[in-house]
C-alpha cells in the first residue's frame, strides 16, 4: 500500500507527501530527518489516504501539491 498525506505545523504550514510506510515517515518529519520539514515542527497528520499502486499515489500527491490553501483546508476539514 501507498499513502498520500498532509501534515501541518503550528504556523499553519502544510507539507504534502507520499510514502509506503506512513508511521516511519511521520517519525522522520517529527525528528527533523526530512529536508523541507527539518526544524519546522512539531507536525500533526491532518490528512491521509491509502492507494494500492504507487502510480495512483503519485498522481494524487501531484494534485494535492497544486491545491491552494483554501482548497487544502476544505479537503482537510472534510
Amino acid at each position: 500500500m501507498f499513502y498520500v498525506y498532509i501534515i501541518q505545523n503550528e504556523a499553519g504550514i502544510h507539507y504534502k507527501g507520499f510514502t509506503e510506510n506512513l508511521e516511519r515517515r511521520l517519525f522522520e518529519h517529527q525528528n527533523s530527518l526530512g529536508r523541507y520539514t527539518k526544524d519546522k515542527g512539531p507536525w500533526v497528520l491532518v490528512y491521509s489516504q491509502k492507494y494500492e499502486t504507487k502510480r495512483e499515489a503519485l498522481i494524487e500527491e501531484k494534485r494535492l501539491k497544486r491545491l491552494n490553501v483554501k482548497s487544502l483546508e476544505k479537503l482537510i476539514l472534510g
